[in-house]
């Protein structure tokens, strides 16, 4: 029988997890933009048959700082990275730079897939919009108010991770063969469920500046979440990077102040203030290193007049199911 008809019977059962997991394994023998399509799907509707009996019964979890001494962004090189390092970098320094998380051939790949989807998109060809692996626009459920941010993403340069169902199919099969879907449950205390809203590809130009800011100030300053935001081409030199205040905040910073332009973004003069006298940090980083960090971390797209290149980059938003915002949709992994 055809593997898109099992997995198709098996959600019709409300068996979402293994229409998943038998589709999967069909599409990695055959590719197919059906198959990724209600793979897609089919994660969203798993979200409310989760187990969350090991929800954590305190949070934050508690870390041990393993880069003490430091007044900057930790980093280490991906073999390195483990739950007691990625903890200790967020919870005491706000966040972990881990060099290298993706070879060379992994970044060039997903420039190469950013590219399309986004040209697909721009093509405006319905039918083809229909059909494509490439792009393909998520079905939000009707509540949702998610598609109204669809035209200031575009704008900015970036496309809902969710719209490209071969990109979204790519990432969670990187992330897991990496255990990085692991590493970050170890460090949540639950199944890691993915954000539609805040999992975006990104292409951003050297004009594409964005105000300081703080994710917490829509997601919630006491959301359990991690932010895995990879750089795809080399960034923070000639092509856009971020700034980023380096410091392990414990709540969100007065906001819609000192010159901001959002009333949820945050001030140069009040982001200043928030550094207590650290140097803002605007890191070089490499095709294929990463930076994990979560809604507490206050940082900007890093754009300088010198810099004339454009930057690829992805970033994925995890969250635990306990905390789960729900009008970002999720997607279990």
């Amino acid at each position: 029988m055809d593997a898109l008809m099992v997995a198709q019977e098996l959600a019709d059962r409300g068996q979402f997890d293994a229409a998943v997991e038998i589709a999967t394994i069909a599409n990695r023998r055959e590719r197919s933009a059906a198959l990724e399509r209600n793979i897609a799907l089919w994660r969203c509707q798993a979200f409310p048959g989760l187990d969350r009996s090991q929800e954590r019964a305190e949070w934050p979890p508690v870390f041990a700082d393993l880069f003490s001494g430091t007044d900057t962004v930790p980093e280490l090189p991906a073999a390195q990275l483990d739950v007691a390092h990625l903890g200790g970098g967020i919870t005491r320094h706000g966040a972990l730079i881990v060099r290298g998380l993706l070879s060379a051939r992994e970044a060039d790949y997903f420039v190469d897939g950013i590219d399309q989807a986004m040209a697909e998109r721009d093509a405006g060809d319905e039918k083809k919009a229909t059909d494509s692996c490439w792009h393909c626009e998520f079905p939000l459920p009707p509540t949702s108010k998610l598609g109204f941010t669809r035209p200031w993403l575009r704008s900015l340069g970036g496309l809902l991770l969710a719209d490209s169902p071969r990109m979204l199919f790519d990432l969670m099969e990187t992330l897991k063969h990496k255990r990085i879907d692991r590493l970050i449950g170890d460090y949540l205390g639950e199944r890691p469920v993915v954000s539609v809203g805040k999992s975006t590809l990104r292409r951003v130009s050297i004009t594409a500046g964005v105000d300081w800011h703080q994710d917490g100030a829509f997601l919630g300053g006491d959301t359990r979440t991690v932010n895995l935001w990879i750089a795809l081409t080399d960034c923070g030199v000639d092509a856009p990077g971020l700034d980023i205040v380096p410091r392990r905040l414990n709540g969100i910073v007065g906001t819609g102040s000192h010159g901001a332009e959002f009333d949820w973004s945050v001030g140069n003069e009040m982001a200043m203030k928030t550094a207590a006298g650290r140097a803002v940090v605007s890191p070089h980083f490499r095709a294929g290193d990463a930076i994990f960090f979560d809604q507490l971390l206050l940082h900007r797209t890093g754009v300088r007049p010198c810099m004339v290149r454009e930057r690829w980059a992805i970033e994925t938003w995890f969250f635990a199911p306990s905390t789960y915002p729900m009008e970002q949709v999720p997607l279990v992994i």
